[in-house]
């Protein structure tokens, strides 16, 4: 029986240019899961406001995190980590794509179909179920299938937010700093809109669900539940008291978002007496802009500037043999 995996990242420009980056941008936030606004509306803001101005600055900072033989730290990182799993699954044909830009969904599924695989297992490499992140990636394949004669058998993954080896991975990254001796650690997740986790609840809103506290069948889809699980399931493991951490989210466009925002709570810290943290970021899988740069670089200047003396980040799981390990549990 013939088996294919195919990982999922979120995807990265061609180039560091204003051009690649504009068309990466451009082909995110069209996706009504990213941005779900009127469609007239988001079709303005996209082409009109946030693609030609945002694409300048966003260029600038794939230009810092570009590395002249690997290129895209996102793509070499998520490349590495499939040639890593093929070497650990023989009995599968192990692929990756990325939901937006290259290499494309379309283009990786048409090269698996063409080897006729019995099964076909899909794992998005987002731990948490959002609509925007592995929600758009099963829309689109499921687009992609349904317009094929022949389909295998197909597995979807969508989450592994509380997976042993996956939090395993993660404890064995911060293996390399001393987490007790920081002030606070902050437990940083990718943003999303509060109308994202509130399309969970059928009949009720994710304020009125007990998210911060504990999984129930109500909330085990709930973005904002699930990622305040892994935070108290990797604070255990590390044994981070409840008053050191706290969880925030970054990266957030406009509107209505999940607080507390990141930066605000840099911000405050100093304030607050914790000059020296460390930061997590346990829905990133892969190093990106927003870890090297928006943490590494900008926050840590951000807290700096606001009278913080020390910020560290624990570097995200790249394909570190444990996070190969995990994926390989997963999808077992």
């Amino acid at each position: 029986m013939s088996k294919a995996l195919l990982l999922v990242n979120l995807g990265t420009p061609d180039k560091p240019s204003y051009f690649s980056v504009y068309k990466y941008l451009r082909q995110f936030l069209m996706d009504g899961r990213v941005l779900d606004i009127n469609p007239v509306l988001r079709y303005f803001l996209v082409n009109f406001i946030i693609c030609p101005t945002r694409s300048y600055s966003s260029a600038k900072s794939y230009q810092e995190v570009w590395d002249d033989e690997n290129g895209s730290p996102l793509l070499y990182n998520t490349e590495k980590l499939s040639e890593k799993i093929q070497k650990k699954l023989s009995n599968y044909d192990v692929y990756f794509a990325m939901r937006y830009q290259n290499p494309s969904i379309k283009n990786v599924l048409d090269k698996i179909l063409e080897k006729n695989p019995d099964e076909l297992i899909i794992l998005p490499l987002f731990p948490h179920y959002a609509a925007a992140t592995t929600g758009s990636v099963y829309e689109e394949i499921s687009r992609l299938l349904s317009k094929k004669w022949v389909v295998p058998q197909v597995k979807f993954i969508n989450q592994f937010y509380d997976n042993d080896k996956f939090l395993d991975a993660w404890v064995d990254k911060a293996s390399k700093f001393d987490v007790n001796s920081y002030d606070k650690v902050i437990f940083s997740y990718h943003g999303v809109p509060i109308s994202h986790v509130d399309n969970v609840y059928p009949n009720s809103l994710c304020k009125d669900n007990d998210c911060e506290n504990k999984i129930t069948n109500d909330n085990k889809f709930c973005y904002k539940a699930t990622t305040y699980e892994t935070t108290k399931l990797l604070a255990s493991r590390l044994n981070i008291p409840e008053e050191n951490y706290i969880v925030t989210y970054q990266s957030r466009l406009f509107g209505k978002w999940l607080t507390p925002f990141t930066d605000d709570v840099l911000k405050l810290s100093p304030k607050n007496g914790d000059s020296n943290i460390l930061v997590f970021s346990p829905a990133f899988t892969a190093d990106c802009l927003e870890t090297i740069i928006e943490i590494g670089d900008e926050y840590k200047e951000l807290f700096q500037k606001f009278g913080g003396e020390n910020l560290d980040y624990v570097e995200s799981l790249n394909y570190s043999d444990l996070w190969a390990d995990a994926i390989i549990d997963i999808i077992k």
